[in-house]
């Protein structure tokens, strides 16, 4: 009775084991990784925005005019509608944004693209309401010196503000914001 007592014991303990390590596994992870980029003077003052956006990948394909198309209304990455989170009061474009969450959405077009910061928040891909725009401003596109391969977004920090840089493959765009005390 001992050895059939113990076999069996033996299969339980094997079989619960295997299931509580297949429950461990991670899912399949975002082809898209999720970042974000924060607005300081320096290190040790408090953020007066940041942005939170999915990173996509060039992976060889055409960006601008085929993967991401001209003239229409793009999230500004992938998945979620990038979120733009503004901590003290900014002006961009003769508009101030009052500290909140706004969406960041673009008009890309191969020699300027238009910035539209928007009211809606919590948005998948490209949910987008015109009556919700706070401001637009149209923005040049710029070469960069090297082709980037995901989608990059950054504060530049100047004197009065700062500037949000958004790039990708050989394309970027710069958005001046003033920051108000």
């Amino acid at each position: 009775m001992k050895p059939i007592f113990t076999a069996l014991a033996f299969l339980a303990i094997t079989f619960f084991t295997a299931q509580h390590a297949q429950s461990q596994t991670f899912p399949k992870m975002d082809a898209s990784p999720m970042d974000l980029a924060m607005a300081r003077p320096d290190r040790n003052t408090p953020p007066v925005a940041r942005v939170i956006y999915s990173r996509p990948q060039k992976k060889g394909r055409e960006i601008f005019g085929e993967l991401v198309p001209y003239d229409k209304v793009w999230r500004t990455g992938a998945n979620e509608a990038t979120e733009l989170n503004v901590y003290k009061p900014l002006q961009l474009n003769g508009t101030i944004l009052q500290p909140g969450t706004y969406t960041i959405y673009t008009i890309p077009r191969e020699d300027n693209w238009t910035v539209i910061i928007n009211k809606n928040n919590n948005v998948w891909g490209t949910v987008y309401n015109k009556e919700n725009d706070v401001v637009r401003i149209d923005t040049p596109t710029k070469n960069a010196a090297a082709p980037t391969e995901s989608l990059s977004m950054v504060f530049r920090p100047e004197t009065n503000g700062t500037t949000l840089m958004i790039g990708w493959d050989k394309t970027y765009i710069e958005v001046p914001f003033k920051v108000l005390d």
